[in-house]
């Protein structure tokens, strides 16, 4: 294939392949030359242009097959427009030549449609070039065309329209010759060639204006003709061609019009020719009416759906604005279709119509109008209904008149309103709440007019309406409540009018079935009225004969309506349905008889009407609630079978009327009973069973596609299924067959062998005694009824049966294997495959093959060829490729051998389906097959005619399959698999370039397989710019396979594909005509001339593939489609966003801009804007010729609710994105200088004023969703900015300035009208707001506490008070949110406070006293929002405890419901318990956190005094606090003593959190962990909670091991951190317990000391038991905390062998961990007894070493490392410990101390491998040791040697910061008031000190830190002078005076010393100064001894006293004290 990449075709190399391979290499070249012809340079082309040329013109005559016939004229027509043009005359005449030729024979036919494809495309590219000789084209061309077949007419039609294109205008001589010639064909037998003359005349009618002037009708009635038995495809373009035509007749184009004075048509006609072909079709008008008559008139349906989309066609051509000026005449055209008799002359055909007219109505004001404009259309709508139902109302007044004409009407007008309303309510639902103005507005009376409608005689009009209102409902909930009230009160006013009866009862069934999609539900006690409703309407049916059949019906449809509601409504009214669904049926046999005897038809009709009701109640029942089906049901369900065998026997005796009841009674039996567990009914009804199946399934089965509500009233509640926007249930009788059939196939597999033998002969006989048409219609239900038996069995996993069965089976399938009726092929195929899969045995399976090999290699009739072909693919496919391997070979052979027969392709096409399934069952298996398979594949493609659309389909069915098959090796480089690869490559541009959209639909998804498995081989620059232009496609199928592709690909390559998309507009720029629209039709000459050219409808502007995708989802309503959307934006988001932060912001704020429009607009009534009256002034021409300008400009619709809360999403993924990339997102100083050193640069903070607008536009929106999204986005925004601090004005942060707009975002969510869900989320952003410190000034943040507060109030009105509109939990959700909110703010205030205080005090007063210099009135006084909370606390305290009470009570475990108490909780009613755990469960921490704090803060003496509590609730609520309190609710309550309140506050905090940190769910915000434990840690600050976690030692260590869970499975840092805190706290609580304990037993019994020392844990014993143990606990867990962080703690962690011995250094996080946990670790031992504490003492120090050991690890800046001081800390803590050295105890706690000091002495070997040790921490652990412990433990000769030698090692060290701090620790060892132990270290340690010190002089000290520890070593050796004895001082002072004289230095040295030096001068002169006088004699006879040492003393003193002298002299005299200058310092600051 490489070789076919060259310029020109490479001759040798095509020599060299086989012939089969010749035409893909020539496809390949061909591929290869059209896309470099258009990049090569234009002298390369024209040096090879001849030679090009002649191979090109040679390809001509090669007979090429379709798809390179059309890229070889392509690339002829641009190398021609590229190159010379001399030789184009000749080469067009050879290729005349060939279309005039006479040689007929199929051979020659290709070359002849090549030559004619060359003439096309010449012309279409060259246009006007060959201008003079297109009249001899044309003629030849149409010469041709009538001696055509189909193959070559179609090609020829596509020709002209080519030629048509490329002439424009000039070819205006032959448009009538044209015409007169393609007229003809439009009724053509092919349908290929039908499109392709609509394609012709469409080109046509841009230039010939006699086509839609003169020649209108007749193109309209030759359009109706077409459309007659037509296919998809001819619709398509029909429809195109009469839309297109009608829309110019009404506007024509302006250059035509300015050429030639044109009438034009008016509205009326266009609309009543279009009426005409939806009513009468293409009969025409001649024919006479007897003729009509006798047809029967009805119209064909595809013309009526050709129509229907022709309507759909002219409105999008005329556009929006058109559309929006003329709907109200439109809309009544449109209704007045449904109107006609004609179009409803039967039922079905009434539906099929009403259908037609709805989808007009939705795809054009559903896509085409903004949402003002809806808005506009569904007053008009309404308008429509109410001048209807007051004709109604007229008639049905006038009954007495007995008109038969206006019966006639009122029949007329229910379609009529069916469409109105539907549409209605489609729109309103579409619009969401921004349709509240609809309601809202008096003027229009939307409500009323749809309510009227519930009073229309005909069922349908009343059940239209009803769906109408649950639309309207559901758009906006708040309406629910008041609907259902209203419908209920009319019901009980109007109770004897059966309409009234039946409309208000379908109108509250359908509210109810709507109750599920509105979040907040509906309140409780609605689903009490309507049982209360239904129960009575049943009970009055028998009253009153009129009305006892719509009593019942309304009765049964409101209960079924109920079911909807879920079992937490309906477990409440159980019992007495129950009881009415008994009553209903007879209760036995006997019952039955007698009833059977009795009765007439009417009382039958309204029984049977009962039960349809019941058993649909308790279908919906069992399909919801499986628990509920108990024993005693099943009984009753058995009764109603019989009463279905009944049936038959009561219609033959009351009439045929009853069949409708009955079969409703059949339909809902069998939904029942196919929901039922089969094991219930297996026995006793085999018999009734079949014979209800027979009876169903042998009826024919009429009516499909007409499915509608009145069908079964009961859809009107229940859900929809996904994708259908009304509910339309299918007639009667088809619902009744289609529910048999499923029963047969659960009952099935549950009968015994013999039945299911008698059922299948049945079945065989049923078929042989059907004739004719029934004979099908039977065969099809029985097929449908074995499949769904076969079916059964393989869920089930059972077997078919014994031989016979299998034979009885075998024989019913195989004869429809050569059934004419391609359905029943078909099942027969599906069937056979599933019967191997269910019998599964090898010899079965090879029998079968066999059979159908034989057959297809015998026979040659199409029939059975297709049959067996499809039940071979079946075989395999329900086998698997396992089960059928042996069979492959043989199977795919015959395949490929029939897919070849190019005659039928029928069956190319069966043979290439069963190719594909095999295919796709085999996968792996397969592989052998694939290189043949796939030759097959590209030879078909190449070949086959694109009429052929089927074998296409089924070609990219089998590619999609081999690439699947092939999968990852398609990355591979071997030759065959590149080989495979390049074929699937042109595989798939094939298929791209075929002309029907399923096909390139298949192509699309082949290429996303392969991008998969191979994604550097599919070439993106071409794919993305070909998906962009499916975007537009009027093909759902191709629009949903482009946006599935683009979001594969936007996974891994969103900026490339952001780049190709953005190329695809730029070429389009360049393109002359660049008038590319969004919108395909949008009016405008440009886009109708180029309506044809390839990136028709595309319009990529400066946003991107992002905006149109944004675009797209304004228009689309396909659900699977827009998900695809949002997923492609949000791969593009997370790659893109933050590189391109402007970009996406400014697309976010774009979109959502359009609601600030949207709610500023003027009020609705105000009629017209001035724009448009503007429009209607201009006069005409200027119409016309702005027209095309000024809809380019804007997008089609202005963004949808939909689309703005996906942009508000979107910008809060923008926020997290930043926030994951980069500091300088959060920072306004940083985001600066980046900016200032790269204008690239762009940073969320830079854009935080826009951040903010969309928010703030988003929450203030009438949209609810989109009020959330803009909340939750203002919430991030908070949260996310609250602490940038802005660089301007230092102390202010950036938020600061947008205070108004947070508030102004706020307060609407707090009206009084606000939907709870929004209220509770405004109160998070309010806490969040308060809780950010944002604001500083109480003022400004009381406007936002005042929401807060006036929400607080709401919640203290209590239950009940306000009127409620959704149902309870909603108002749980809202109080619990407002709690919330409160304790987040309180707790922030507590924060903010404990700050203030622990805040050093001088800093406050010195801010006192220089109050002038600083602006401190900004500041906040530290108490301020405390001071804001203090007020409510009180009240917040009470709510607070109450909602943790309720939420305690709600976790309870469901064995303890019992315990609830009866009548809910404080903010729950027991009805709605499961939704309120919800929100209880998001609320409950920050509460908790609170109620910690206000009880630590008030020191646990707030009791709470019943009066308060009993004034601030009503009595529900008194009586819950009270079952709470556990007492009975008469008593009063005793008033509890405030020590018993606070245990139950105790427990109840305690039970809370451990209930909690039990098992928190992985999905549980973290910071709900974090609350608990920070409300744990504050709660055990308070003395009370102490002593009660104290007492309990059980509690400690319950809470300790739930701790310790809550590590092993929450990793964060913080949390670890947290935990330690409370351990903390539990150890220090059981500490002061076991002080006080000891302190009285101190002062108690002084004499019983031993009683005293078993006190703590470990007793006498010094057994620790798990457990019980609080001791063991803590270490347990803290143990687990060390491991976790310094892994070779553990020996069984550090022998395991993937332990990696590296080290690695402790984080910060982690380092105050393990110091705080060592610290813990050295708090317990004091809790132990003596004994005890020997058995925990050695693993405490054994840790406390290993730490030292691991963390004591030198750092550059000397900074000790928190883990290293906890240590030493905790060495200290313990070698101080008191009271552990008892008798027994004395030598155990000798050994451990030294051991621990050698272990010391051990680590600090110097080691090579170890990092360096920290000396100074090892010498400070070792004089803890010999400061703290006695002689007699450490004054072991070899610990004394060890610890000495560390000294002298320190001394000795270079680094002058351990010399220092050795000198200093030797220092306090010296001083050790036990001179035992400090002699031998003085004696051991001085000598080398002397030594050091004197070695200065020579080497002085060059920084601080030297200078430091000389300084120290003198120090040290002062003390020793003042420790010696008196008598031996005078040696000591020898030592000491020489070495400080020794560092004086000369006035000359001095002069030129380092400031170290001089320092030391200093220092030394000084200290002389003060050993002097101390030691006078002494110091004498030092002195006297050595007289340079006196001399070098006196000049020192003269040099310093001078230079004292002239310092005073240069300064006035000081008049103070100087104070050291670090004071002054202080003081300033």
């Amino acid at each position: 294939m490489e070789l076919a990449h060259s310029l020109l075709l490479n001759e040798e190399a095509l020599a060299q392949i086989t012939e089969a391979k010749r035409p893909v290499f020539i496809f390949e070249w061909l591929r290869f030359l059209d896309k470099v012809l258009v990049a090569a340079n234009k002298t390369d082309v024209k040096e090879k242009q001849k030679k090009l040329v002649e191979q090109l013109t040679g390809l001509i005559n090669s007979s090429p097959g379709p798809p390179t016939r059309k890229l070889l004229a392509k690339n002829l027509a641009a190398l021609y427009s590229i190159g010379d043009t001399f030789t184009v005359f000749q080469t067009l005449d050879k290729c005349n030549d060939i279309i005039k030729s006479k040689d007929d024979t199929a051979a020659y036919l290709p070359t002849k449609l090549a030559a004619v494809a060359c003439v096309g495309a010449f012309y279409e590219k060259m246009g006007r070039m060959l201008g003079s000789s297109f009249p001899e084209t044309v003629n030849n061309l149409l010469k041709s065309l009538k001696s055509a077949e189909s193959q070559g007419r179609s090609e020829i039609l596509m020709s002209l329209q080519k030629v048509l294109n490329g002439l424009g205008g000039a070819a205006a001589s032959c448009h009538r010759d044209i015409y007169k010639n393609a007229r003809s064909l439009l009724t053509d037998r092919s349908m290929a060639v039908r499109c392709a003359v609509a394609k012709c005349l469409l080109e046509l009618q841009n230039e010939a204006v006699f086509m839609w002037t003169a020649e209108l009708e007749n193109v309209a009635t030759l359009c109706f003709k077409a459309l007659e038995n037509s296919n998809y495809g001819v619709r398509v373009a029909v429809s195109k061609l009469l839309g297109t035509v009608m829309a110019t007749a009404l506007i024509p184009k302006q250059a035509t019009v300015m050429r030639q004075n044109v009438k034009r048509a008016t509205l009326e006609e266009v609309l009543e020719l279009m009426a005409t072909g939806f009513l009468r079709g293409g009969s025409g008008f001649l024919k006479s009416g007897g003729e009509m008559l006798k047809v029967g008139g009805s119209v064909n349906r595809e013309v009526r759906v050709g129509v229907t989309q022709a309507y759909v066609v002219f409105v999008t051509t005329l556009g929006g604005q058109w559309l929006e000026r003329n709907f109200a005449t439109f809309l009544s055209h449109v209704l007045d279709l449904v109107s006609h008799p004609r179009a409803t002359q039967t039922h079905v055909e009434a539906v099929y119509s009403r259908r037609c007219v709805s989808f007009i109505l939705r795809a054009t004001v559903g896509s085409l109008l903004g949402e003002k404009a809806q808005i506009a259309a569904a007053k008009d709508i309404c308008q429509a209904i109410g001048k209807q139902m007051k004709a109604v109302e007229a008639v049905v007044n006038d009954a007495n008149s007995e008109n038969k004409s206006g019966a006639a009407d009122v029949a007329a007008s229910q379609h009529v309103m069916v469409c109105a309303l539907q549409e209605l309510g489609s729109l309103v639902q579409s619009l969401n709440a921004t349709a509240s103005p609809l309601i809202q507005e008096p003027s229009i009376g939307l409500l009323e007019t749809v309510t009227s409608v519930l009073l229309h005689p005909s069922m349908a009009a009343r059940l239209a309406a009803a769906w109408c209102l649950r639309c309207v409902a559901v758009a906006l909930p708040f309406q629910l409540t008041p609907f259902l009230d209203r419908c209920a009160e009319r019901l009980n006013n109007l109770k004897t009018s059966p309409e009234a009866v039946s409309g208000y009862s379908f109108a509250m069934a359908a509210l109810l079935g709507g109750v599920h999609q509105c979040p907040l539900g509906i309140p409780h006690a609605k689903g009490k009225m309507v049982v209360s409703i239904a129960e009575d309407l049943l009970r009055t049916a028998a009253q009153n004969s009129r009305l006892s059949l719509q009593r019942t019906q309304a009765g049964w449809l409101l209960l079924g309506a109920l079911m909807t509601l879920g079992p937490s409504v309906v477990r409440y009214h159980l019992p007495k349905m129950l009881l009415l669904w008994r009553n209903v049926f007879p209760r036995s046999l006997k019952e039955l008889e007698a009833e059977k005897a009795r009765g007439d038809s009417f009382t039958w009709q309204v029984t049977l009407e009962g039960r349809a009701g019941a058993l649909c109640g308790k279908n919906f029942k069992l399909q919801h609630y499986k628990c509920a089906v108990n024993q005693n049901m099943i009984p009753s369900i058995t009764e109603r079978t019989l009463i279905t065998s009944l049936i038959p026997s009561v219609i033959k005796a009351h009439g045929a009327h009853l069949k409708a009841s009955a079969a409703m009674v059949r339909l809902r039996l069998y939904d029942i009973l196919a929901l039922l567990p089969p094991k219930t009914y297996e026995d006793q009804h085999v018999k009734v069973k079949k014979r209800i199946l027979y009876t169903s399934l042998l009826q024919p089965n009429s009516a499909s596609g007409s499915g509608a509500l009145e069908h079964d009233p009961s859809s009107i509640y229940l859900r929809i299924p996904a994708g259908e926007a009304v509910p339309g249930p299918l007639p009667l009788g088809v619902s009744v067959i289609d529910a048999s059939v499923a029963l047969f196939g659960v009952v099935f597999p549950h009968v015994s062998y013999k039945h299911r033998l008698q059922m299948l002969d049945h079945f065989a006989e049923c078929v042989k005694q059907a004739k004719g048409v029934r004979q099908q219609a039977v065969q099809l239900n029985i097929f449908t009824a074995v499949l769904s038996a076969l079916k059964g069995l393989a869920e089930n996993k059972s077997t078919l049966g014994p031989e016979e069965v299998r034979k009885s089976a075998l024989t019913l399938v195989m004869g429809a294997l050569d059934n004419p009726n391609p359905i029943l092929r078909c099942a027969a195929g599906e069937a056979l495959g599933r019967m191997a899969q269910v019998v599964g045995e090898a010899s079965f399976i090879a029998r079968m093959a066999q059979y159908s090999f034989d057959k297809l290699k015998s026979a040659r009739d199409v029939v059975s060829r297709t049959g067996h072909s499809l039940a071979l693919g079946c075989l395999h496919r329900y086998v698997g490729g396992i089960g059928s391997g042996q069979h492959l070979k043989t199977s795919v052979s015959i395949l490929l051998a029939l897919a070849q027969d190019g005659t039928s392709p029928e069956v190319q096409t069966w043979s290439l389906h069963s190719l594909a399934l095999i295919v796709d069952s085999s996968g792996p298996m397969y592989r052998g097959y694939v290189e043949p398979t796939l030759s097959l594949v590209l030879t078909l493609l190449l070949t086959v005619p694109p009429s052929h659309t089927e074998v296409h389909q089924c070609l990219g069915r089998c590619l999609g399959a081999i690439i699947t098959t092939v999968g990852p090796e398609l990355q591979g480089n071997g030759a065959t698999i590149s080989t495979i690869r390049s074929s699937c490559l042109v595989g798939c541009a094939i298929t791209q370039d075929h002309s029907d959209s399923l096909v390139q639909a298949a192509a699309i998804s082949c290429l996303q397989q392969l991008h998969m498995f191979a994604p550097r081989h599919v070439n993106l620059s071409s794919l993305v710019p070909s998906l962009c232009v499916h975007l537009c496609s009027s093909h759902l199928l191709l629009r949903r396979a482009a946006v599935a592709c683009l979001r594969q690909l936007a996974q891994r390559e969103a900026a490339e594909v952001c780049e190709y998309a953005m190329s695809l507009a730029k070429n389009a720029g360049e393109k002359e005509n660049s008038s590319i629209n969004i919108n395909p039709f949008t009016p405008g000459a440009g886009s109708r001339r180029d309506a044809h050219s390839r990136h028709q409808g595309v319009n990529i502007t400066e946003t991107g593939l992002e905006g149109v995708l944004f675009g797209m989802l304004d228009r689309e309503t396909d659900r699977k489609l827009c998900s695809d959307i949002h997923d492609t934006l949000g791969h593009m988001l997370s790659s893109l966003a933050v590189e391109n932060l402007s970009h996406w912001l400014m697309l976010c704020k774009d979109v959502l801009a359009a609601s600030s429009d949207m709610s500023t607009a003027a009020p609705l009534g105000g009629g017209k804007d001035e724009e448009s009256e503007k429009k209607d002034e201009m006069d005409d021409d200027t119409m016309f010729t702005t027209l095309g300008e000024e809809d380019k400009s804007k997008p089609s619709v202005a963004p949808r609710w939909a689309t703005r809360v996906f942009a508000a999403d979107c910008l809060c993924r923008v926020i997290m994105l930043c926030e994951n990339a980069n500091k300088a997102h959060f920072d306004l100083a940083l985001a600066r200088s980046a900016r200032l050193k790269n204008p690239k640069n762009d940073f969320l903070v830079l854009h935080l004023s826009d951040l903010i607008r969309m928010a703030f536009m988003a929450a203030t929106d009438h949209s609810n969703q989109l009020r959330m999204a803009g909340l939750q986005a203002l919430e991030d925004i908070i949260k996310k900015f609250a602490l940038v601090p802005e660089p301007e004005f230092p102390g202010h942060v950036i938020l600061e300035q947008y205070q108004a707009n947070v508030g102004a975002a706020l307060r609407p969510a707090f009206s009084q009208d606000t939907p709870s869900d929004i209220t509770a989320k405004a109160c998070q952003v309010c806490s969040a707001w308060i809780g950010s410190g944002v604001v500083s000034d109480l003022n400004d943040l009381r406007r936002v506490h005042n929401l807060l507060v006036s929400s607080l109030d709401k919640v203290q009105a209590g239950k009940g008070s306000s009127s409620q509109l959704y149902r309870e939990s909603a108002t749980t959700m809202e109080k619990l949110a407002v709690l919330k909110a409160w304790a987040e703010v309180y707790v922030v205030a507590m924060k903010i406070k404990k700050e203030a205080e622990t805040k050093p005090k001088h800093v406050l007063k010195s801010t006192e006293e220089d109050e002038d210099d600083f602006g401190t009135v900004d500041e906040l006084p530290p108490d301020s929002l405390i001071t804001l909370v203090q007020p409510e606390l009180p009240a917040l305290s009470r709510l607070w405890l109450a909602a943790l009470k309720d939420y305690a009570l709600l976790t309870l475990p469901a064995e303890f419901a019992t315990q609830l108490p009866p009548d809910g909780g404080a903010f729950y009613t027991p009805e709605t318990i499961d939704t309120a755990r919800l929100h209880y469960r998001n609320s409950w921490a920050p509460i908790l956190h609170a109620v910690a704090l206000w009880l630590n803060s008030t020191g646990f003496n707030a009791s709470e005094s019943t009066e308060e509590t009993a004034a601030a609730m009503p009595n529900s609520q008194k009586r819950a606090t009270a079952i709470m309190l556990n007492q009975t609710p008469g008593t009063p309550p005793a008033a509890k003593s405030l020590p018993e309140i606070n245990k139950d506050r105790m427990h109840l905090i305690l039970g809370v959190s451990i209930q909690f940190l039990c098992s928190p769910r992985p999905e549980e915000p973290v910071e709900h962990v974090t609350s608990c434990l920070q409300a744990l840690h504050t709660l055990l600050d308070s003395p009370c909670a102490r002593i009660h976690i104290a007492e309990d030692q059980l509690l400690g260590v319950e809470l300790l091991s739930v701790l310790h869970r809550l590590l092993l499975t929450w990793d964060p840092p913080s949390v670890q951190l947290l935990v330690t805190g409370v351990v903390q706290q539990i150890v220090r609580a059981a500490q002061d317990y076991l002080q006080e304990k000891r302190n009285t037993l101190n002062e108690d019994d002084i004499e019983e000391k031993e009683n005293h020392l078993a006190l703590g844990e470990g007793g006498e014993t010094g057994g620790l038991v798990p457990g019980k143990s609080l001791v063991f606990a803590a270490m347990e867990l803290l143990m687990f905390i060390l491991v976790r962080h310094m892994p070779h703690l553990s020996s069984k962690v550090s022998d395991s062998p993937s332990h990696i011995a590296a080290k690695s250094h402790l984080s910060e996080e982690s380092a105050r961990l393990v110091a705080a946990t060592v610290t813990i670790l050295s708090d317990l031992p004091s809790l132990c007894s003596p004994a005890g504490c020997m058995t925990v003492l050695p693993t405490i120090l054994f840790l406390i070493t290993r730490v030292l050991k691991e963390t004591a690890v030198k750092s550059t800046d000397n900074q000790v490392p928190p883990p290293v001081s906890a240590a030493l800390q905790g060495i200290k803590t313990i070698v101080t410990l008191p009271r552990v050295k008892t008798d027994e105890t004395q030598k155990q706690w000798t050994g451990l101390i030294r051991s621990t000091l050698a272990s010391i002495l051990e680590y600090s070997q110097p080691e090579a491998s170890k990092p360096i040790l920290d000396e100074v921490s090892i010498l400070t652990a070792i004089a803890l040791f010999l400061w703290s412990a006695s002689t007699e433990i450490i004054g072991v000769q070899s610990l004394q040697n060890g610890c000495m030698n560390r000294f002298k090692s320190a001394l000795n060290s270079c680094d002058p910061w351990v010399q220092a701090k050795c000198y200093q620790l030797l220092l306090s060892v010296f001083q050790h008031t036990n001179r035992a132990l400090s002699t031998p270290y003085i004696h051991s340690l001085a000598p080398i000190m002397v030594e050091k010190l004197k070695a200065v002089e020579r080497s002085r000290p060059n920084n601080n830190l030297e200078l430091l520890a000389v300084q120290e070593g003198i120090k040290v050796l002062e003390t020793l002078v003042a420790l010696g004895e008196e008598q031996n001082r005078v040696q000591l002072l020898a030592l000491l005076v020489p070495t400080l004289i020794s560092y004086l230095l000369n006035e000359n040295a001095f002069a030129s010393a380092s400031t170290a030096s001089k320092d030391l001068h200093e220092f030394a002169l000084q200290n002389l100064m003060h050993i002097g006088p101390l030691y006078p004699h002494a110091f004498k006879t030092v002195m006297g001894a050595a007289p340079e040492l006196k001399t070098r003393l006196e000049t020192a003193v003269r040099a310093s006293q001078a230079s004292k002298a002239k310092a005073a002299a240069r300064q006035p005299p000081p008049t103070v004290h100087s104070t050291p200058t670090i004071k002054l310092k202080t003081s300033f600051f």
